[in-house]
């Protein structure tokens, strides 16, 4: 006897009805709001001093070549989204190239394992605020759970509300990058660039692996793709716009920074309050302080939108409960899902109260899954996407990347490989459920037909 079971059809839009049917309500101008807030994000608040102390003047080369590597991996990412928009993002991309147990290990990466970086969002931007104010350390939490409010308020009404929020925290983002550089430029010191490699090349390296964080992001806009008017047209210039944007801010914070502040740009956690004190001291540092709250919303209103989606869609397809799927359809709010959002998100809040606020672990844990996801999507637009095309060869460069991404992630992919493990147990249990309703006495010389199960 010889059992075969057919693969059930993607649950996403095929190549022919890409854009035939869509009622989504992003434009240009709010979908790069979107990829901004989602890329730029909360990088700025840290990573200018850490790539500084780590590299010194040389930290510069750091965030140009990792702009540089980011190019085809955005690219990639809108490829796929402007042809395959579906709430399932990067799994329902997996899906339909390397089948469902690799969909469901990247859905459960971005999940479970990304979604644990949110109250992280939320404790960076508190500790600027803690620090303007000059409350003790244990205000950060309290601050940090009123930051996480707002955004899962915004999307529970919607993305059309959450889009047009989006605008305005994504024009905040960029004044204060604007601001900073403006009125700190005028205190650079032409000899804080000397030596140009204080650690040598090995700290280029170290703030190359930093600066990962800060350009990671271009994944999310394939999971509200659907969410567009017009995805095959407006994602492409969406993610172009934003990529400009984010290096060209990147690039100028970096110089300001080891320019300004030089050895001492991480010698405290809030660096753009230092920047903005040496050439507006007293109303500029309370000014960043309220704006980098403000990034914080912005970078948690893009996310829990992805996650919303996300969890909706894995509901839909079988990978969580069916329940959780209500409002996964383009233009719908995934209510329950974002419920189930916000209390995963309360755990990880509550253990990194119990760590005492120390935030590597999460971070490594974010970082890990985010590489874990960048590979099987990467891997998985080179057989989806025409071969030769420009979007086949970005792909084809952006996995020799995230494979190196992956070996210097070494251990800390301990959580990912837990995830994956969860993802196969689900696909065993599936299956001994699917076989046992196969009715044994069906099996003879003819083939017999029993839904998706063919028994020969």
């Amino acid at each position: 006897m010889t059992v075969s079971t057919s693969r059930s059809t993607p649950s996403v839009s095929s190549p022919t009805d890409v854009g035939a049917s869509h009622h989504g309500s992003l434009g240009l101008l709010q979908g790069t709001a979107l990829y901004i807030a989602a890329v730029l994000g909360t990088g700025i608040l840290v990573l200018p001093g850490l790539a500084a102390s780590a590299a010194g003047p040389a930290s510069m080369v750091a965030v140009f070549a990792v702009f540089l590597l980011s190019i085809p991996l955005a690219g990639t990412f809108a490829a796929l989204a402007s042809r395959y928009p579906d709430a399932g993002g990067v799994a329902s991309y997996v899906r339909r190239a390397l089948g469902q147990t690799w969909a469901r290990m990247a859905g459960y990466w971005f999940f479970f394992g990304v979604g644990v970086g949110a109250p992280v969002v939320a404790m960076l931007g508190a500790e600027y605020v803690v620090a303007i104010v000059g409350a003790d350390r244990s205000a950060v939490v309290w601050v940090a759970a009123a930051i996480l409010v707002p955004p899962f308020v915004a999307n529970y009404f919607g993305l059309r509300v959450s889009g047009i929020v989006q605008l305005v925290l994504t024009g905040a983002l960029l004044f204060i990058v604007i601001g900073v550089v403006a009125v700190a430029l005028p205190a650079a010191n032409p000899t804080n660039f000397e030596p140009f490699l204080p650690h040598g090349w090995g700290g280029v390296g170290t703030a190359i692996s930093l600066f990962v964080w800060a350009f990671a992001g271009w994944e999310v806009g394939t999971h509200i793709a659907g969410e567009f008017k017009n995805p095959r047209r407006v994602i492409p210039i969406a993610t172009g716009i934003a990529l400009v944007v984010v290096g060209v801010s990147y690039l100028a914070l970096q110089y300001v920074t080891v320019a300004v502040l030089g050895e001492s740009a991480a010698s405290g956690p809030v660096p753009l309050l230092d920047l903005v004190a040496t050439g507006a001291p007293g109303i500029g540092p309370i000014f960043v302080a309220v704006i980098s709250a403000i990034v914080a919303l912005g970078v948690l209103n893009v996310y829990l939108s992805a996650f919303g989606k996300l969890g909706a869609s894995l509901g839909r397809d079988g990978d969580l409960p069916r329940w959780i799927a209500s409002g996964v359809e383009a233009g719908g709010i995934p209510r329950r899902a974002l419920a189930v959002v916000a209390a995963l998100t309360s755990c990880y809040f509550a253990i990194m109260i119990w760590r005492d606020l120390d935030l590597t672990p999460f971070i490594l844990i974010h970082t890990s899954a985010m590489v874990s996801i960048y590979a099987l999507g990467m891997i998985a637009a080179v057989r989806l996407l025409a071969r030769y095309s420009l979007g086949w060869w970005l792909a084809a460069i952006s996995v020799v990347l995230t494979i190196g991404l992956l070996v210097l992630a070494g251990p800390n992919l301990l959580v990912p490989a837990v995830l994956a493990l969860a993802a196969v147990i689900v696909t065993v249990i599936k299956r001994a459920r699917r076989s046992h309703y196969i009715p044994q006495h069906a099996c003879d010389e003819n083939t017999t037909s029993h839904g998706n199960v063919t028994v020969t």
